[in-house]
């Protein structure tokens, strides 16, 4: 292991090792043990490798999230470098290039795994966030269905009668799976802040990355974009941006703050809510 300085005993997991999760790697991974995970090997060997070459003590793991045994041993083997200050769950997929019941078992059973799995290596100071997106601001749930989503045992959660109704419609799965993450994520943060750890979500809207690229490459119509200029943002956020927005909620200005939800949308949201022309 690199010797980094007196915060040696620091742990950063990070889950999802593509443009976002490297740039959070990057953004927190400074004098600490960055402990990346991905399912491709091939992906996460370039990242550990770009990052090992800037000088940050980085290891990769494995790890298919849909899996809860992957996730089981991620968590020991970063405890096991030391004390975890902060988990930052980026790993996912889009509804433009996976299936519906992938989006699901990835995206939604993939957080509650990740979530599960870390909390009993938690401490004191431990921060969580769990990349989510704008999406899920928009999934029509009901109240019942939330609470079900916030709750059920995650070995049920994808036997859930809002869950099932998605059949295969990839879209909807990946709306419902995002408002799952922010639920989730709500009903969680009393076990955590009573152990004196915080845990919350980031929405992102569009942002350069590969997967948005594809997002973007399978909408014709140019819709994401025509939002991106009609919200008034005229661009797509940055890795870096969302990199920025974890490290303010896992960092110590941000120790009053858990159980909710950051946008980093350019203001997306707020004009699909206000100002979007519906028919």
């Amino acid at each position: 292991m690199l010797n980094h300085g007196d915060d040696q005993g620091d742990v950063v997991v990070v889950t999802g090792a593509g443009g976002m999760g490297t740039a959070v790697a990057r953004r927190l991974g400074s004098g600490r043990t960055v402990v990346l995970a991905d399912a491709s090997q091939e992906q996460l060997d370039r990242a550990v490798e770009t990052l090992s070459a800037a000088g940050f003590a980085a290891r990769g793991v494995v790890t298919d999230v849909s899996a809860r045994a992957a996730v089981d041993k991620l968590a020991a083997e970063a405890a096991g470098e030391g004390r975890i200050t902060a988990i930052v769950h980026t790993a996912g997929v889009a509804a433009a290039t996976a299936s519906a019941r992938k989006v699901l078992e990835v995206d939604l059973l993939g957080t509650a795994h990740v979530i599960d799995a870390f909390t009993p290596v938690i401490g004191h100071g431990t921060s969580m966030v769990c990349v989510s997106s704008m999406a899920g601001h928009y999934a029509p749930v009901d109240r019942e269905h939330e609470r079900a989503l916030a709750t059920a045992p995650t070995d049920e959660l994808l036997g859930l009668d809002c869950v099932t109704a998605v059949g295969d419609d990839a879209q909807a799965a990946y709306m419902l799976s995002k408002r799952a993450n922010h639920v989730r994520v709500e009903a969680t943060a009393l076990a955590w802040n009573l152990r004196g750890a915080r845990i919350n979500t980031i929405s992102p809207g569009v942002v350069s990355t590969a997967m948005s690229q594809a997002e973007i490459a399978s909408d014709p119509d140019g819709h994401m974009m025509k939002m991106l200029r009609a919200c008034g943002a005229g661009r797509a956020g940055t890795p870096e941006e969302i990199a920025e927005a974890a490290a303010f909620l896992t960092g110590p200005h941000s120790l009053f703050i858990t159980g909710t939800d950051l946008l980093v949308d350019g203001g997306q949201a707020a004009w699909v809510r206000w100002h979007m022309q519906r028919p």
